[in-house]
This record gives C-alpha cells, sequence and structure tokens, in this order.
C-alpha cells in the first residue's frame, strides 16, 4: 500500500517528497536499452540524477517548459471535467504517492472509485489527438508511466485520455483503458528493485569518497 507524502500537487512539499526517488514520469527513462540490450544513456543518466538529488538534497531535473506542456497544464481541468461527464465516474486529485518500502512515487493525474482506477491526461496539438482518435490505442512512450502508477496505487486499471477542445464535442475526447495483472506488477517491481539497487549502490560509493579526504 502507498504512503502519502503529499497532498497536492506542484507544492514545494510536492517537489521535495519526489527528490531522489522513480517516479512514473522516469519510468521510461528506467526501462531505457539500446538495440543490443545494453543500458541506454537516458537509463545511466536518471541512475546519476537520483543520486545527486538524494546527496544534495536539490532537484537535478530538466526544468525546460515549453508551451505545449503549459497548455497541457491549463486544460487538464477541462478534460477532467469533460471525463466525468463521459463517464459518469467522479474523479479525484491527488498528490505524491510513495512506495512504502522503496524509493519510489506517483502522481496520477487523477483516481476514481476509492483508487479503483486512475486517469492520465494528455492535452496534445490537434494532429496529434487525432491520431490518437484513429488507432484508440495508448501511445508506447505513455505506457511506462501509466505502468508505474498502477503499480505503485495497486490500482486494477487506468484511463489514458486525450483532450483537445477544437474538435467537435464529441471528438474531443480520446479514452483508452490499460490493466495490470499480478504477473505483471510482479514483473515490473522487480525492475525496479533491481534499479533502485543500482542507485542505493552508486550513492553508497560516492558517499564513501568523503571518508578518504583529507
Amino acid at each position: 500500500m502507498f504512503v502519502v507524502l503529499s497532498e497536492h500537487q506542484r507544492t514545494d512539499e510536492w517537489y521535495k517528497a519526489r527528490l531522489g526517488r522513480l517516479t512514473g514520469s522516469k519510468a521510461a527513462a528506467m526501462l531505457a536499452s539500446t538495440k543490443s540490450g545494453q543500458e541506454a544513456a537516458a537509463r545511466r543518466n536518471l541512475r546519476t540524477q537520483l543520486v545527486l538529488e538524494r546527496i544534495t538534497g536539490q532537484s537535478q531535473a530538466d526544468d525546460y517548459h515549453n508551451a505545449d506542456m503549459a497548455r497541457g497544464e491549463l486544460l487538464e481541468p477541462e478534460a477532467r471535467s469533460l471525463y466525468e461527464a463521459r463517464t459518469s465516474r467522479p474523479v479525484c486529485s491527488v498528490g505524491f504517492l510513495g512506495h512504502p518500502s522503496l524509493m519510489a512515487g506517483a502522481s496520477p493525474d487523477g483516481v476514481s472509485a476509492d483508487f479503483a482506477g486512475l486517469i492520465e491526461i494528455k492535452c496534445p496539438k490537434a494532429a496529434i489527438h487525432l491520431d490518437y482518435l484513429r488507432s484508440k490505442e495508448v501511445p508506447v512512450q505513455y505506457l511506462p508511466q501509466i505502468q508505474h502508477n498502477l503499480w505503485i496505487t495497486g490500482a486494477e486499471w487506468c484511463d489514458f485520455v486525450s483532450y483537445n477542445q477544437s474538435f467537435l464535442p464529441n471528438l474531443r475526447l480520446v479514452i483508452v483503458r490499460v490493466t495490470m495483472d499480478e504477473a505483471q506488477r510482479k514483473s515490473y517491481e522487480l525492475l525496479v528493485r533491481m534499479f533502485l539497487k543500482e542507485v542505493d549502490d552508486e550513492e553508497r560509493v560516492i558517499r564513501e569518497l568523503g571518508e578518504y579526504a583529507v
């Protein structure tokens, strides 16, 4: 079961709770590998980032924030309200939810039915939303984040939601459900444990460097 480390998102408490922890937004980097099966640079960089955050107590994340990301944050409440109206399913907001024993956590865009389900909202440009309308599939780049959030919360399902307000009313929302069975949970947790052990080991090596300083 998770523990609540922050009541609200994008607050000082939320940013602090995330330091040094594997979050849903970084799950894809944790799983990244090269075509030959070797560790990808993204995974190596993530390990270094988490170690540095634990040692310095300061975020090492890239603070890049473009217009598309800002638009998505602005439109997210609209998307959530339309989802509730379309599905007749109330959605509650949450802050940062931490794993009880591992340095991992998640910040779902919304939870439903007392954590039976989650939602993950994206508000892409029109052309990308159109692709989602046509495929009715979750884009592969978002599956690790959804998988991570399902694992942390123990929820049975997560609805991927794409919203674009410029479409006709009946085309503004795309909803695709993702589920996670027990075997998938165990398999994912094993990968997380392996990665976080690497982070712990690297942190220990770096901290020991100070023991030999003159």
